[in-house]
């Protein structure tokens, strides 16, 4: 079921003319009877009393559509000069703006009434580790009693309504249908994932964040801007009075600083390396069992001990994050740190990143979602450390998407693990034979003496590794994470790494 579909279930019309006014377009004739009560940019999505809204495409221009979108119900269409011509002769009015994308966030506000009325949000960015500070925000909110929403690469979820994600951002028309949701539910506090391209492509715009927070900055996503310098302006315009009220910066990364230097909002910083220079200072104290212990330090000096469910000191570190960020937004650390006590720690569990897939039994299974150089090399430390024998690495590269990380990631895998078995994962439109050979080449270059092992079929190659290890090895599939489908040749095939990884795991005894 597609996010669009999560819409609230009263809506309250809004006049075209109204509309017009409002945002200084012509009014068409025939708009002075006309009724709004939901915006798609999807001709498939549409709803009867719908604005559709025809984006210029890369290919197609939405408003090609606009006849499909008027026969589902669409009562207005709103798009640039050009597709204005494009959608011909029409029964309902047509509205012209220069830049149909750039309006989308604030139109989709003010037809859904979110603009006045939103929970309070959390938007978090970095390269790494937003779906998972996403995940312990909510939690945390959730052991605080709030009713929550979020929105994250995995899945959007409004109380217990949950769908599948197909964007890590939603297109600002089902942002703002969501939120109008979460407001008919009584959601108090939602968590949102914001990638860089949601801030680029305006997904976001329209709302307001009471605070956002940085992670972290590293190599991906160059094949959608020039430089790290771009890439990097996309985030920090999050850091704007026009985007939030308030932020939490991690020092964890050099780029941190940078937010900081360049915010034109107030916030505060938080790091987990000993000897920097942060508000709040994380220390990690033990980890056993999966789970990571720490002790996080206020800027007021008050201690909060706990821990969370997740391995590695950068879970501990995501988890410090979020509690910054509650902190920040009006939530008392006292109340937080009586509930974890409570708990006996942070309740969160965030599907594939670093989801244990195994039993008690045989090698330890993780399913990860990361696909970056400094994903693995994190990763693979974090399991390093709780590794008595070998650890496998199985992974590939997606195609379609940044070339340049791919040896680096290859070189990465093979410095962090014992045995490298390369796949196939979402070669997408790209020959799934070259993606491999960069790998692999990258891996004999960098690191001759390693296992390597090369197997097309995902799935084989998971079974190779749970064939060749043992009960004090463990294996990370790397990539796949919570995904359901791999793409090849254009067409989405069913294929779950961790549904593969239990039955592995199961045909070979364990």
């Amino acid at each position: 079921m597609p996010a669009a579909s999560i819409r609230p279930s009263h809506p309250v019309p809004r006049s075209l003319s109204e509309l017009c006014a409002h945002f200084g377009l012509d009014a068409p004739e025939g708009v002075d009877q006309v009724e709004v009560t939901g915006v798609s940019i999807s001709s498939m999505d549409v709803e009867s009393g719908d604005l559709y809204v025809g984006l210029p495409g890369a290919r197609v221009h939405g408003a090609s559509y606009a006849a499909k979108a008027e026969e589902a119900g669409a009562v207005a269409v709103l798009t640039d000069a050009a597709g204005a011509e494009l959608a011909g002769e029409l029964g309902i009015p047509v509205l012209v703006t220069e830049e149909p994308r750039l309006a989308l966030g604030d139109v989709s506000a003010w037809i859904y009434r979110t603009d006045p009325d939103q929970p309070k949000l959390f938007g978090v960015t970095g390269t790494n580790g937003k779906t998972s500070v996403v995940y312990i925000l909510d939690g945390l909110l959730l052991q605080l009693g709030v009713v929550t929403g979020l929105t994250t690469t995995v899945e959007r979820r409004i109380g217990e309504e949950r769908i599948e994600a197909s964007l890590t951002t939603p297109e600002a028309s089902e942002l703002h249908a969501l939120l109008a949701r979460m407001r008919e539910v009584g959601v108090h506090a939602a968590s949102i994932e914001v990638s860089a391209q949601a801030v680029t492509r305006h997904r976001v715009d329209g709302i307001e964040f009471d605070v956002v927070g940085f992670i972290n900055l590293s190599h991906d996503h160059l094949d959608d801007y020039v430089d790290f310098e771009e890439y990097f302006g996309e985030k920090l315009k999050l850091f704007t009075p026009e985007r939030a009220r308030r932020g939490v910066v991690s020092l964890d990364s050099e780029w941190g600083a940078r937010v900081v230097e360049d915010s034109r909002i107030p916030v505060t910083t938080i790091s987990s390396k000993p000897g920097t220079d942060a508000d709040w200072n994380l220390v990690v104290t033990g980890a056993e069992g999966g789970s990571t212990s720490f002790t996080l330090t206020s800027p007021d000096d008050r201690v909060l001990h706990s821990s969370i469910p997740m391995p590695g000191w950068f879970s501990a570190a995501n988890a410090g994050l979020a509690i910054a960020m509650l902190v920040e937004s009006g939530y008392d650390l006292g109340e937080i740190a009586e509930v974890l006590e409570r708990d006996g720690g942070i309740d969160a569990f965030v599907p594939g990143r670093l989801e244990l897939v195994s039993g008690d039994k045989g090698p330890r299974l993780y399913v990860d979602y990361g696909h970056t150089p400094d994903a693995f090399e994190q990763t693979l430390g974090a399991l390093r450390e709780m590794t008595t024998g070998r650890l496998f690495m199985v992974f590939g590269a997606d195609g379609d998407r940044d070339r340049t990380k791919r040896p680096e990631m290859a070189r990465v895998a093979a410095a962090g693990s014992d045995v490298v078995i390369i796949t196939d994962y979402n070669p997408r439109t790209e020959d799934p034979d070259e993606i491999r050979r960069v790998l692999v080449e990258s891996v004999k270059a960098s690191h001759p003496e390693r296992e390597l092992h090369e197997i097309a079929d995902a799935s084989l190659g998971l079974r190779k590794a749970v064939s060749l290890a043992g009960p004090e090895d463990t294996i990370l599939v790397a990539g796949p994470g919570h995904e359901s489908y791999t793409e090849v040749a254009g067409s989405k095939i069913q294929y779950s790494a961790r549904d593969e990884a239990r039955a592995a795991l199961r045909e070979a005894g364990w």
